[in-house]
Order: C-alpha cells, then sequence, then structure tokens
C-alpha cells in the first residue's frame, strides 16, 4: 500500500519531467475553487475504474475507486491520488464507507473475490481482514444497534456475517435456515439446494425513528425469473427476517440502492434491472406499506439505445429546483420524475457507458466510474451546474480511451503504406458471416471486394422458422421443443423463398440452422435444399448453445446432425457449433460427438464458442485449437458479442461502445487460424480497422502446420468426468458452493459454475499452471507464457482411437513438433495413466505437467512473458511472423513484451508496421513495448530456414 506522502514524491517528481499535469496535481488554490465548480471534473487515475464511493473524513470528503485489477485508491476531488492498496490482486464485488469506530472518520470496507473482507482506513492501510472460505464475497454493509456498529457481509457461501467494529465475527447466519428461493427447471440439469441463496446486495435501512434495519436481496440464479429473488428484512442481529418480500417483475436486479426520496425520514428501496433493455425496469419498494411501483425503461420510445446489456443505477438529484431520479443506463442519463412518470422522463445520451454511479452526500456530486471500453477516468458531475447535461452529452475521457483512439489512428495510418512481402503465400480467406456495413464503410468493403481475396463477407439469410410436422420425431423432448424467441409461421417453400436469393452476388451465406432450445427449427429436408440451391457457394449454418449432453441430444446427433453434415460434406457448407461453456474440452468427448471428434466430418463442422455467461475463455480457446490441430476439423471459428463481457449475470456493465477489446480478441484468434467469425456490430467503422489488417496482409492467418507457438506439452481429453461435465456447463444456479466438497475434491478444471465470479483459480487448475491466469472472469487475452498448451482428442496408449479418419496430431502440425510432444491425460478432474490403469490426484500431480511445460518452452524458437498475448507463425522457410497483443481485455494499458529466442538465430527483427528494428541483448532477449489496447506485428529473419 502506498500512502500519500509517498504519491506526493513521485507526483512531485513526474511532474518535473512532464509526465503528469500541473492541472491534475498541486493545483493552486483558485484553481481548485474553478475546477470544482465546473460542470464535470475528470480525473486520470492510470487504472480503469470498476466501482466508485465517497468517503467523509471529518468535514471534507473525497472518492474511492476500485480497479479492475482490485486496486483500492483514494482521490481527492481535484485529482489528487491520495493513495492507494493493490490489497488481494483479485476484483471487489461491492465496497462500503462508513466510520465504524467511532472517530469521525470513514473506514472503508471491501468484499473481495478472494473471499475476503478488508477494512482500511482513512490513508488506505489495512486495519483488519475476515475471510470463512474462499467463496467470493459479494456485498457488505453497515448497521448500527444500540451503541455498537457492525459490519453485514456475504458472499457465494450462501451465509451472511456480523462482524464487530475490529473483524471479529459475531454471528453467522446461513441462508439455509429462512430462505424462501426454491429451484426448478423443466428439462432435466443439475440444480443446487432448495431453501437457499446467496445475498445479492445487504444493505441497512434507515427508519424516521432513527433505528436501522437490514434488507438482504437474496437470489439463487442470474439470470431466469427465479433471478428476481426475495428481500428479507431482519431486525440487527436477529436470526430470522420479520418480513420477507417477494420482488415484483422479472429479470435480475443489478443494483439496489436505499433512498429517502420524499425527505419523510424512511428510507425505501430503489432496484435496478440487469440485462437487456427490453426486460430493463426500476423497481420501488416502500417497506412501511409494501407496495412495489416499476418504472418499465424500454417503454421510453426516444432516445434509448436497444442493444446491449445494462444496469439500471438511480440516485435522486435536484434537477433545477425538483427532485428527480438520476439513472445511470449505460451511456444513457435517465432524469426520471419521483412519481415514474414516463412521459416527463428526460434521457440524455454520452459517447461511452460507464462502470458505476455513485452520489457524494457531502456535496451532491455524481460520481462516475471509468468508461466500460477501458477507460482509465473517475469523472465527477456538478449537477447544481446548469451546463452539466451538455457537458455529459459531449464527455470524450481522456486517458486510456484517448490512448486507444490515438493508437487506432496511428496504427491505420501505418497499415496503409504496407505491402505484404512477396515471400508469404496467398492468404487464406477469412469469412465474416454476418457482418453488418453501415453506409460509412460501404466503400471500403466493395474496395476489398474487388482487390483482395480475403476477406470474405457472407450475406446474412435470417427468417422466420418453419411451421412443419414434428411427428416423425421420435424423441419426445425435441419433438415438443421450440424457441420462444421465434415464429414458426413459414412453409418450406416460404423459406427457400426467402433464404436462396441470398445468394445472389455474393460468395455465400450464413443462417441460423437451429439452435440448442430446438435444432429442429428448419426440417431436415429444407437445411438440405437450402445447400443445393447454393449450387457450390459457400454455406454456414449455425447452431449455437448446444449444451444438452443427455440422451435426447443423442437422438438429434443421429436423426438431424449427421445426416444434415453428409449433405454438406458434398455441397461446400459448413456446420457452425457455436456453443458454451466448457463444451470443446467436455461435451465433445461424450460418445454422440465421436464422428465430429473423428474427423468424418473435417471440412463440415467448425468449432467456436458463445462465450457468455463464461469465465474460462482461457480453456476454451486451447480446446478448439486442440481438436482443430488434431485433425477432426479443417477450420475454427469465433465470435464477438455484447455480452461475452457478462461474466457476472447479476453485474451485466456490458454495453461497450468503442469496441477495442473485441479488435485485440479478433486479432489473437486469426492469428491463430481462426477463419469463420461472427460477430454482432457496435462501432464498425472503428472495427473495419480488422478487415484491412486482414485484406493487406499485415494480419497473418496462418495453416496449422505454420504454427511454432504451440507448448510441446498437450493434455488429452478422456470421456469427462460426471461432475466435472455438470459443473462446467451449469453456469447460471447460484448457490451451489460446498466447502466440503470443495476442499475433499480438486479438480485439474475447476470452479466454473455460477458461484464462482472474479474468483481465484486453484494453484493446480489448468488455468493457473498452463495458461497463465489467476481468476475466473475475462481472460480471452491469457498469456501462455511457455506456449499454448492444447487440449486436445488422446493421442497414445488405450484411450486413442488409431483408426481415426483424422490422422495423428503430428500429421497436422509443424515439421519441428515430429518428435517431441508429450502427452498428458486427463477427464478434467484427475490425471491418468497411458494405460488407464493409475490415476493421478491434481493438487501434486500437476507440479509434474507444469514443470514439464516450463522445461519444453525451451523447445520453442520463441517464448515470451509479459502482460500479453501473443502467437509464433511461419510465413516463409527464414521468416516468423510474431504476433503480440495487450491482454488487457477491459482494462487495456501500455505493456511490455519480454521476448526470448530460445534455438534460432535471428538476423533481423522488424515492425512490419512502423519499421521499427529491434536489437536482441547478450541474453538472447528483446523487450517490446505494446501501446495501450494495441498489438504489433514482428517480423523476424532467420539466419536458415526454421525445419
Amino acid at each position: 500500500m502506498k500512502s500519500k506522502k509517498t504519491f506526493l514524491k513521485i507526483q512531485l517528481l513526474l511532474i518535473s519531467v512532464g509526465v503528469l499535469s500541473a492541472i491534475q496535481y498541486n493545483l493552486p488554490a483558485q484553481t481548485k475553487k474553478t475546477n470544482l465548480n465546473k460542470e464535470i471534473i475528470s480525473i486520470e487515475t492510470g487504472y480503469t475504474i470498476s466501482k466508485v464511493r465517497t468517503v467523509q473524513n471529518t468535514d471534507e470528503s473525497y472518492i474511492i475507486g476500485s480497479s479492475y485489477e482490485g486496486t483500492v485508491l483514494g482521490v481527492s476531488h481535484i485529482g489528487e491520488v491520495l493513495w492507494e492498496n493493490k490489497l488481494s490482486g483479485f476484483m471487489n464485488h461491492d465496497l462500503w464507507c462508513e466510520d465504524i469506530t467511532g472517530n469521525g472518520i470513514d473506514e472503508i470496507l471491501v468484499a473481495n473475490a478472494n473471499g475476503t473482507v478488508y477494512c482500511l482506513n482513512n490513508n488506505g492501510e489495512l486495519l483488519w481482514k475476515f475471510k470463512q472460505n474462499d467463496a467470493p464475497m459479494y456485498s457488505v454493509c453497515t448497521i448500527k444497534k444500540g451503541n455498537e456498529n457492525y459490519v453485514v457481509c456475504g458472499g457465494y457461501d450462501k451465509s451472511i456475517y456480523y462482524l464487530n467494529s475490529k473483524g471479529k465475527q459475531i454471528k453467522e447466519i446461513s441462508s439455509y435456515n429462512y430462505s424462501v428461493q426454491s429451484p426448478w427447471q423443466p428439462y432435466p440439469k443439475a440444480i443446487p439446494d432448495s431453501t437457499c441463496h446467496i445475498p445479492n446486495f445487504i444493505r441497512k435501512v434507515k427508519k424516521a425513528n432513527g433505528k436501522e434495519i437490514l434488507a438482504v436481496h437474496g437470489v439463487i440464479h442470474t439470470m431466469a425469473l427465479q433471478a428476481r429473488g426475495s428481500v428479507y428484512l431482519f431486525n440487527p442481529l436477529e436470526n430470522k427476517p420479520y418480513k420477507i418480500l417477494k420482488l415484483e417483475g422479472k429479470r435480475p436486479l443489478g443494483e439496489l440502492r436505499v433512498i429517502d426520496s420524499n425527505n419523510d425520514g424512511n428510507e425505501e428501496l430503489i432496484a435496478g434491472s440487469t440485462g437487456m433493455v427490453h426486460t430493463a425496469s426500476l423497481l420501488k419498494v416502500d417497506l412501511d406499506n409494501e407496495k412495489q411501483h416499476q418504472f418499465d425503461i424500454n417503454a421510453i420510445k426516444n432516445g434509448i439505445d436497444k442493444f446491449g446489456y445494462r444496469i439500471a443505477q438511480p440516485e435522486v438529484i435536484s434537477d433545477n429546483g425538483e427532485r428527480k431520479y438520476f439513472v445511470l443506463f449505460g451511456a444513457r442519463v435517465l432524469l426520471v420524475p419521483l412519481d415514474f412518470n414516463l412521459n416527463n422522463t428526460e434521457v440524455l445520451a454520452a459517447k461511452y457507458s460507464f462502470n458505476d454511479m455513485w452520489k457524494d452526500e457531502k456535496t451532491g456530486n455524481i460520481v462516475l466510474a471509468s468508461a466500460q471500453s477501458g477507460g482509465s477516468c473517475i469523472h465527477i458531475i456538478n449537477t447544481e451546474n446548469k451546463n452539466w447535461k451538455t457537458a455529459y452529452s459531449n464527455l470524450e475521457p481522456k486517458g486510456k480511451i484517448a490512448k486507444i483512439l490515438k493508437n487506432s489512428k496511428s496504427l491505420r495510418t501505418n497499415l496503409k503504406k504496407y505491402k505484404a512481402s512477396n515471400n508469404e503465400r496467398k492468404p487464406l480467406p477469412v469469412y465474416f458471416m454476418s457482418e453488418n456495413i453501415p453506409s460509412t464503410v460501404k466503400s471500403l468493403v466493395e474496395d476489398i471486394k474487388t482487390n483482395y481475396s480475403s476477406p470474405v463477407f457472407l450475406n446474412g439469410a435470417g427468417s422466420d422458422k418453419e411451421k412443419w410436422d414434428r411427428s416423425g420425431i421420435l424423441n419426445e423432448r425435441y419433438k415438443k421443443r421450440r424457441d420462444g424467441r421465434m415464429k414458426y409461421i413459414l412453409s418450406q417453400d416460404e423459406i427457400l423463398a426467402k433464404i436462396l436469393p441470398k445468394y445472389k452476388n455474393a460468395q455465400g451465406i450464413s443462417y441460423w440452422g437451429g439452435h440448442g432450445n430446438d435444432p429442429y427449427m428448419y426440417q431436415l429436408s429444407t437445411n438440405k435444399k437450402i445447400l443445393d440451391g447454393a449450387n457450390g457457394k459457400k454455406t454456414v449454418q449455425i447452431f449455437p448453445e448446444l449444451e444438452d449432453h443427455s440422451d435426447n441430444f443423442a437422438y438429434v446427433m443421429e436423426d438431424y446432425f449427421y445426416p444434415l453434415a453428409a449433405h454438406a460434406k458434398k455441397k461446400n457448407g459448413q456446420i457452425y457449433v457455436r456453443t458454451k461453456h466448457s463444451f470443446w474440452q467436455a461435451n465433445v468427448y461424450l460418445p454422440m460427438w465421436s464422428r465430429l471428434l473423428s474427423g468424418e466430418f473435417s471440412n463440415v463442422f467448425v468449432p467456436s464458442m458463445e462465450e457468455t455467461t463464461d469465465k474460462s475463455m482461457e480453456l476454451s480457446l486451447a480446446s478448439r485449437l486442440g481438436i482443430w490441430t488434431s485433425g477432426a476439423t479443417d477450420s475454427w471459428g469465433s465470435r464477438c458479442a455484447r455480452d461475452n463481457t457478462s461474466y457476472d449475470r447479476l453485474r451485466q456493465h456490458s454495453h461497450q461502445m468503442l469496441p477495442n477489446h473485441f479488435l485485440r480478441t479478433m486479432v489473437y484468434q486469426i492469428s491463430y487460424g481462426a477463419q469463420y467469425l461472427h460477430n454482432f456490430p457496435v462501432d464498425q467503422e472503428y472495427m473495419s480497422l480488422l478487415w484491412e489488417l486482414i485484406a493487406k496482409g499485415a494480419l497473418y492467418v496462418p495453416k496449422r502446420s505454420e504454427i511454432v507457438s504451440f507448448s510441446p506439452i498437450h493434455l488429452s481429453m478422456l470421456s469427462p468426468n460426471e461432475h466435472f461435465l455438470e459443473e462446467s456447463s451449469n453456469t447460471k444456479w447460484t448457490t451451489f458452493y460446498n466447502q466440503n466438497f470443495e476442499e475433499n475434491n480438486p479438480f485439474v478444471f475447476s470452479r466454473l459454475n455460477g458461484s464462482w465470479p472474479g474468483a481465484a483459480v486453484t494453484e493446480w487448475d489448468f488455468s493457473n499452471y498452463a495458461a497463465g491466469v489467476k481468476d475466473r472472469r475475462l481472460n480471452f487475452l491469457a498469456p501462455y507464457k511457455n506456449g499454448m498448451v492444447l487440449i486436445t482428442p488422446p493421442q497414445e496408449g488405450v484411450f486413442a482411437d488409431v483408426d481415426a479418419p483424422r490422422g495423428k496430431l503430428t500429421d497436422h502440425l509443424h515439421p519441428m513438433y515430429k518428435n517431441i510432444m508429450k502427452e498428458y491425460l486427463t477427464d478434467g478432474k484427475d490425471y491418468f495413466s497411458k494405460d488407464g490403469k493409475d490415476k493421478f490426484p491434481p493438487d501434486t500431480y500437476y507440479k509434474t505437467v507444469e514443470n514439464s511445460i516450463k522445461e519444453n518452452a525451451k523447445l520453442l524458437p520463441i517464448t515470451v512473458e509479459g502482460d500479453v498475448a501473443w502467437v509464433v507463425a511461419q510465413t516463409s522457410p527464414k521468416h516468423l511472423r510474431l504476433t503480440i497483443i495487450d491482454n488487457g481485455y477491459l482494462n487495456p494499458n501500455n505493456r511490455v513484451a519480454n521476448v526470448t529466442f530460445n534455438n534460432i538465430k535471428p538476423k533481423k527483427i522488424v515492425d512490419i508496421l512502423n519499421g521499427k528494428n529491434f536489437e536482441i541483448n547478450k541474453t538472447k532477449q528483446v523487450n517490446i513495448n505494446i501501446p495501450c489496447g494495441m498489438f504489433r506485428f514482428i517480423d523476424i529473419e532467420l539466419d536458415k530456414p526454421l525445419e
């Protein structure tokens, strides 16, 4: 933890060299006064701030910020960083600031994803910490009974805890003793225990008589109708709630504030939704009369953009003398009358969405956390200033957002001058399957189509679904299944009339062939006739969310998918398996998927992912690459969508307006050979940079036999352990945590269900020792510093399918791997010997695998360390392409990549876009700076061919 004194020294030093602006630090008194009266003050912190609160310090207040990495900062209203404390290095789920010691100065309470509550003093110094187990601590507040102050906290272990002001546990109240939540679902999948919940929010409520009560919002799910939950009202320290209120509405709540909106001394609950706009709402609960009032945000017709996943965060401000709710909703601010009058609601639109909002009760100012797109500022809105609304609409964050835009512009300028080397082969095609092309980029797309072979823009060909006789489907579950979002109104002929014309003036089409909710959206003969009507053009049939691993879906595979694949095999057709969770390291190794895994339909099936609600992206990437490199499929794909960032559906700040995180993810995955991309549009002018990178060949698309950054160690999957299979695909229930089970059952792949948002991975988890990530969050750009450790089908021993058409893994890899590959076997829980006779525990045997990965990394031509993702591919006999990407998915920054040359001798090292040359030091290393939010393509010329 750095103190204010230390920071002041650093600031003075940085100012002397021109790094920090004197406007932000050490301002003269008059400037301070002027700035505090400004409509909006933006404070650059250097961190991506995820949460903000305010602290009372005797007669003043200052701001508390919590960064994406979990660092807590104290920041003055004029931009002075008073202190910082990195705490555990894991994210913080909640902050609460209040005086619990009676000295008139607030303490700072932090609920951390590692299961700890930290208490900091006014200087950011740790006073105490409390931890019961590893389940993420999710909410924290304080409450007073008599003259005693108590801290109340709780999280994913399904209990709430009372602590005294020194952090000693006074009481535990298990939700099993009072919860009325009861899980159910209409299809066979594991569900958690009944009558328990997690505390989504714990908040104290002040009454006019001076007493305080505790409100606990309990939930068991993150998305379904059951996610709405109930509010349990407790008198302080009592074991049972005196009242339980079932909340009205249909979807989960991502915010719960306690506000005395009418100034009668009794606080009400004001809750905000989390999710899509069609379910967005506010809910006011009057605890005296138990009346509930809803405000439907979706009913606002003007000014609300209709896509994205947002939280409605309410406060009360004075707007020209009238008290109104100030509601932050993504990039919008809604000024809502206290009576929820829809017609009198005012909507303000900014360019960027923000991670959090808080009201400073001392000043009345609204404090915004950083822009969701990787910003680094804290913004203070003075709502007493008459110009604040215009200033909000025109807000252009400085700091990292400005850097990203500047760096992107610079890269684009350099790209215009770039010409691909004549030594490189013809580029492989990259297919954008349904790319939105607005008028602003239409000329660019036409230029690409005219002058370049790649990327290829397929036409999207959606339609309503088919109404057909399903009596021939022998499985009752799928005979009855329908997707409630769809209209089943068209005949086969009507569908063909809508879809087949889409082939005109295009190289092919893509469309939803079905969905996990209903694979039979079109009868088999309809999808076959669409393939026939293509006349050899490419057809990509998209099947999202094929999660079911029951016998019911085994029937679907034989009845529908394999016959469709056999037909597509001869018709230039692809079945794009856009599935979820751990499918490519679990479900695909079940018998029902054996024909895909064998390589029988290698030119048909395309492994892809819909990584929403997930927290294990580093595993899905290694798994898809393992399927592809094994020869099971000839290509693989990826997807970027708004809710890729929704790892925690109860807190969906997933409305990024600058898709820089999409750009870097695509660059990384394409540089690893992804060719089929199914992206959701956000800012197509910005994302068109990706199209140009592909067209001009700066972004090299390798064959699997050209990649030389795969680790010589690979992990091969057996039939998945049943618990691993269930847990890893059950990400929406919140109450699966079982301490006894966790302590006695280590897994190779662990903490994958809905109980672990942002949590630490175990020391023995593959994600830690192989991928180099430490938490269950958004690791799309994992470092894999010892090379990508592939997760593959078994290659040797009794588990290998030696007759599979796909052949051996080494048949498809670069020749250098021919005699250096080494395999370890797992079922997701334990490790196994090649003969299947011995089983090895993951919490000890992982050291064997980890040491093998480290030792064999020396056999790779290049390894890279740092907060970066990286790929190496051979572009010609004497040339390697090193792609390095800033790996801060939502917290981009300037990075340094430490590149080591192990068994090659570089002749020349140059950035292909800006021409910068690099020199190797005596230890055969070079450091390469990666600008914030960016990537670099480095050409390495060798003294002799790599073979």
